[in-house]
């Protein structure tokens, strides 16, 4: 009998949703306090997820929930790096 295999699952920081681990764009504060783009998923930190839609990020920004799950200041260049990577994927 096959086993089925468990998927993670993450909560988006901008609509409060639980959804697949893949799905969603993993902002990552490493052991050097650097505040970075994980596209890997697997590097060491402290990771905030957000969905990779406008809406969900400007709630997250608005809202400083990305600094609250990070426990860290984070500046303009992340957020726009990040809009920059929503822009490019639409």
């Amino acid at each position: 009998m096959a086993r089925v295999k468990k998927k993670p699952m993450r909560m988006c920081v901008g609509c409060q949703e639980m959804k697949n681990k893949k799905e969603l764009i993993r902002v990552v504060r490493t052991p050097e306090d650097n505040i970075e783009i994980d596209h890997s998923g697997k590097k060491n930190g402290r990771g905030a997820y957000i969905c990779p839609r406008q809406d969900c990020l400007e709630k997250a920004i608005k809202g400083r929930r990305v600094e609250k799950s990070l426990k860290n200041r984070i500046s303009g260049e992340v957020y726009d790096k990040l809009k920059q990577e929503l822009n490019e994927g639409e």
